[in-house]
């Protein structure tokens, strides 16, 4: 199998209020896919990394399944990098900025990492973190 995309999906509550949030964060709106009123497709990263966020509607009907009470419990964690100690705290600025919630302040961790969590508009978690791979401990 030759995977050449990966398609991260998400319901959210209000479109047009998440594809605020993720573009102050700095994700590339893919304005050639999937921007509807019930949709928004941003591309993450050098990779180009698919997020694709659906109103909670449109996600069920074709997930088939309920939904998580991000409330009460989380259905995954996304992590990515960031290139600088500096970026991470400009990532959970912006967060908060924007409307999300630390549950991670940027904190050193393991002597080599760097990094914070935020919840989005929705709830779904996100972990940044910064890798000084030259500081690794062997």
């Amino acid at each position: 199998m030759a995977v050449k995309e990966i398609w991260i999906n998400l319901p959210v509550k209000d479109v047009a209020k998440s594809k605020e949030f993720f573009t102050t964060l700095g994700f590339t709106l893919n304005i050639q896919n999937g921007n509807t009123e019930n949709s928004a497709c941003f591309l993450i990263g050098s990779k180009n990394v698919v997020l694709m966020l659906f109103s909670e509607s449109q996600f069920k009907s074709f997930s088939r399944n309920e939904l998580t009470d991000t409330t009460k419990s989380s259905e995954v964690l996304l992590s990515f990098d960031a290139e600088s100690r500096q970026e991470v705290d400009e990532l959970a600025r912006k967060a908060v900025t924007a409307g999300g919630i630390l549950f991670g302040e940027p904190t050193e961790v393991q002597g080599w990492m760097y990094g914070c969590g935020f919840q989005d508009l929705d709830g779904h978690r996100w972990n940044v973190l910064f890798m000084d791979k030259n500081k690794i401990v062997k």
